[in-house]
């Protein structure tokens, strides 16, 4: 895996846990990696409060809550519907040339950028130059994510050629994918593009050379 690859891999919030819980040394990934142990250990119910516990701290990043989520489901735990589609992110993947370039949004406020050469563009909320823009993204995923299901199963590989729309919630996966144009042309789908599109090129005026 290219480590392009790599960094998209982690932009869903998705990672086994104990991968996710090696990423940091403070909280929440000591809470994380106690899960894990618990999980390993067979304690299925104190692991599931574990995580529980988790998604009840504030303010942690978005991938956080995520990668939580996909821990209880993975022992068999589903939201309650008034949180099931609470939107914590969403991923646009566009075919180019040499592969895709992929731009990941979050609540809270936090986006990444990358792009097919190989080079990756961070925003970690240094300030709120990037909060409307990355507002009117959610708000047009809010919309779609209303209107289709959560991918059950494993996030599948993006097909060579296709765009993708990725929305995160804690009932998993929402996703959509088609042709760029195919895409373009929904009417659902259309809003999240523009909004995708004018986030980016604000990302790109603030960091030069993204």
């Amino acid at each position: 895996m290219s480590s392009l690859e790599s960094l998209r891999e982690v932009l869903f919030g998705d990672l086994p846990i104990r991968r996710w819980a090696g990423s940091g040394t403070a909280e929440p990934w000591v809470s994380f990696r106690h899960a894990a142990d618990l999980i390993e250990a067979g304690d299925v119910a104190t692991a599931r409060q574990q995580l529980y516990s988790i998604i009840g701290l504030p303010h942690l990043e978005s991938r956080h809550y995520l990668e939580a989520w996909a821990a209880l489901r993975e022992l068999g735990e589903q939201p309650r519907p008034s949180v099931a589609k609470h939107l914590y992110g969403v991923v646009l993947d566009v075919p180019m040339d040499h592969g895709p370039d992929s731009l990941a949004a979050y609540a809270d406020y936090g986006c990444r950028y990358l792009n097919y050469s190989g080079r990756a563009t961070i925003w970690e909320h240094p300030n709120d130059s990037l909060d409307e823009p990355i507002d009117r993204l959610l708000a047009a995923g809010r919309t779609l994510v209303d209107n289709i299901g959560p991918w059950q199963g494993s996030r599948p590989p993006l097909p060579a050629g296709l765009a993708r729309i990725s929305l995160l919630c804690p009932a998993g996966l929402h996703f959509g994918q088609a042709p760029f144009r195919t895409l373009q042309a929904d009417p659902m789908a259309a809003p999240v593009l523009a909004a995708g599109t004018a986030l980016l090129q604000r990302l790109v005026d603030l960091t030069p050379g993204s």
